[in-house]
């Protein structure tokens, strides 16, 4: 098991939201998260994220993948 499995689309929301972003709204299965400062994630839904895909919004949001997983 790699470090970023085992983490739902839910978890990465409340995670996402101990870094500043607010859950603005949900389009289909997709979690739209809002940052004034940063650019907007959109998350998955589902009970367990690739860990490529967390590994890209991670990055995106410009967190290191250790101060992300302080937090889980």
């Amino acid at each position: 098991m790699g470090i970023l499995s085992n983490i739902s689309g839910k978890q990465a929301v409340k995670i996402f939201n101990k870094f500043g972003y607010i859950l603005d709204h949900q389009t289909g299965s997709h979690l739209i998260l809002y940052h004034e400062n940063k650019p907007t994630l959109s998350i998955p839904n589902h009970k367990e994220l690739a860990p490529g895909l967390l590994r890209a919004l991670i990055r995106k949001a410009g967190i290191t993948v250790e101060k992300f997983l302080k937090y889980k």
